[in-house]
């Protein structure tokens, strides 16, 4: 794994990635190998942990965070983009689904955060576009924000996150490598009953002669060990000594993006396609879990001028979008094991301690899967 880039192999802070254990992923990844690397796309994340002990309503202990993208760059918040949405299991919220399935669009910076805090999330968005002045496209907000529970880690009934955490995420969001794991929306989060959160990845394609960059990012709080695959392994099964016996009560939502040009009945059926890169790795959208997804498009931003005249876009013929469903897929598996394998672990409310995955025995049955010696397929 030594020929890795660098952002291949490790996030900003040198935690490891899935591809430095030498998991063989399908595909081929952007030079990112993250939601970033569709051009103009900028994330941020604002993480807060503080205090420790037993839980006290309203003074922590604090695992949580708020994690923002903006489809088309701070410098365009208002822009609208193609967009379509699907809920595999729909015990959790997502603002803004219903005029995503009614418009196939959305306008606004989306902020994925804990379940408590979805409703201040959604409308410090709103607060932050009009403090800032913001070009918009209508004189009303819909912005799409997403939840998943921390509350096993996370004193959630503290309300802990305020508008100046939203904002703080909304202003610093910036492209490039992005950090992984405990980060932004994903600090409390537990998956597989190892330490969850914020994973990424990305698969470059190819389109006739059209390339083009397919991206997902997860906020990752579901599954229980006994579930958990990596290449086709079974290897929760493997690792069961220790698991806290959580129940799958958790969630998982996915952001897809592309550059490719998309329209919004494209765009749901990328989105239905989360569903099958999150079951890769085990997951069976348990009643207790939201598991909601949606996918958007950076192209066509013409279309989205002002006035009433006709105007054309561009779109891929449906039967082209094979390669982009398969590059869905192993983008939003990977960025699963990305949240998993860029981790460490965490100690929450009331001594809840959460162990982050191991490494050592991942990397040992990669490289006997590799020689042969074990049974394992990743899939398309």
């Amino acid at each position: 794994m030594s020929d890795l880039p660098a952002c291949h192999r490790a996030t900003p802070s040198g935690l490891l990635r899935a591809r430095a254990l030498g998991v063989p992923f399908r595909g081929t990844p952007g030079s990112l190998n993250a939601l970033t690397d569709v051009a103009g796309l900028e994330v941020g994340h604002r993480t807060l942990i503080h205090g420790d002990g037993a839980l006290s309503v309203g003074h922590g202990p604090v695992r949580t965070g708020v994690t923002v993208i903006h489809p088309r760059g701070r410098s365009a918040p208002g822009r609208p983009v193609f967009a379509g949405v699907h809920s595999m299991n729909g015990n959790g919220e997502m603002t803004g689904f219903v005029w995503i399935e009614e418009a196939g669009r959305t306008e606004l910076p989306i902020v994925l955060t804990n379940t408590h805090s979805v409703g201040l999330a959604r409308d410090a968005v709103v607060r932050w576009m009009v403090r800032t002045g913001a070009k918009r496209m209508s004189p009303w907000m819909l912005p799409v924000a997403a939840e998943t529970y921390d509350g096993h880690l996370n004193d959630i009934d503290g309300f802990h996150i305020t508008d100046a955490d939203v904002f703080a995420a909304l202003d610093d969001a910036r492209t490039g490598p992005l950090e992984e794991g405990s980060v932004g929306g994903g600090t409390g989060m537990v998956c597989y009953e190892w330490k969850g959160g914020i994973g990424t990845a990305s698969r470059a394609v190819t389109i006739g002669s059209t390339p083009g960059i397919v991206g997902a990012l997860v906020q990752a709080n579901f599954g229980r060990r006994a579930q958990f695959h990596v290449a086709g392994m079974p290897v929760g099964r493997w690792l069961l000594e220790g698991a806290p016996g959580l129940p799958e009560q958790g969630s998982i939502i996915v952001v897809v993006a592309t550059d490719l040009p998309l329209m919004p009945h494209q765009l749901r059926r990328v989105a239905k396609r989360a569903t099958l890169g999150v079951g890769r790795s085990g997951a069976i959208a348990g009643h207790g879990s939201g598991d909601i997804f949606l996918a958007f498009s950076t192209a066509n931003a013409d279309f989205f001028d002002e006035g009433a005249d006709p105007r054309s876009c561009l779109a891929l013929p449906d039967d082209a979008l094979n390669p982009i469903f398969e590059a869905v897929i192993q983008s939003v598996d990977e960025a699963i094991l990305n949240a998993l394998v860029a981790n460490t672990t965490m100690v929450g409310r009331d001594g809840h301690r959460i162990e982050s995955m191991p490494h050592e025995p991942i990397q040992r049955w990669c490289r006997a899967l590799s020689r042969g010696e074990l049974q394992g397929d990743v899939g398309g």
